[in-house]
């Protein structure tokens, strides 16, 4: 049976609000408005209907919640409803028609169907010297597993990334600890890919298939957000997650 005739179509967006083949110098921090965080782009029905089965069939996969980080993710639902759907009331209907009731006892999942992002609580518990990912909804990981990361601090995420030794991560903890309210930073990355999937989780010490550059033929490019929330002083990291074709990337150039 020929494999390629069951492998759904892939997720592609067309356009990318920044060039994601620009150089940039580790950690690549720039200040954006709020007003720009949490956009919607012409893969937005798709990669919604993805989230919501991910979120339906695979939860223990895609979503973690520490009850210490319950506060921080209410407060997260509070200001994305806020921003993204002012006056939504007990549900969302999102543009693609589908209604998701506003849970707030489950705030992490409403998240997970109501915006594009994924998104990570971190938080810093007294007396430590490093935050600590304490809450997350993540349906397009890219290399990394959920339930590994989860309740590390930022240098155990990071493992194995040869990029992030001691200096940066000592940096990386300035960013965290000097973000403010409402003045929120981003930076993005992208590595090409033969395989356009988005949920691709990978376990630490499995290998990645090597990937030529030259060929691939998708680009994926995560837009990532640090946003510090005014109440729990928790930090959100969110993840706008874009896949281009090799031949809209050579279009741009």
């Amino acid at each position: 049976m020929d494999q390629t005739a069951t492998r759904p179509a892939p997720i592609l967006q067309r356009t990318i609000p920044y060039g994601p083949r620009a150089p940039q110098r580790l950690p690549g921090i720039a200040p954006m408005a709020m007003e720009d965080w949490l956009p919607r782009d012409d893969a937005f029905a798709a990669q919604m209907a993805l989230r919501d089965r991910l979120i339906g069939t695979r939860r223990a996969a895609v979503l973690a919640l520490d009850d210490s980080a319950r506060p921080a993710a209410r407060e997260l639902q509070d200001m994305v409803l806020a921003l993204a759907w002012p006056g939504a009331g007990d549900a969302v209907t999102r543009p693609d028609g589908v209604r998701v009731p506003v849970d707030r006892d489950d705030p992490l999942a409403t998240l997970g169907r109501i915006a594009q992002q994924d998104f990570c609580i971190l938080q810093k518990p007294e007396g430590a010297e490093e935050h600590l990912l304490t809450g997350a909804v993540l349906c397009f990981p890219a290399s990394w597993w959920l339930d590994e990361k989860f309740l590390r601090l930022l240098i155990g995420i990071h493992a194995p990334v040869a990029e992030y030794d001691a200096d940066l991560a000592r940096r990386v903890q300035r960013l965290f600890d000097g973000i403010q309210p409402g003045r929120p930073l981003w930076r993005f990355n992208a590595l090409w890919y033969d395989d356009p999937a988005l949920h691709q989780p990978r376990r630490e010490g499995a290998r990645r298939d090597p990937v030529d550059p030259a060929t691939a033929r998708y680009l994926r490019s995560e837009w990532q957000c640090l946003v510090r929330l005014p109440e729990t002083g928790a930090v959100v990291f969110s993840i706008h997650t874009y896949v281009l074709s090799r031949e809209t990337v050579v279009g741009m150039a």
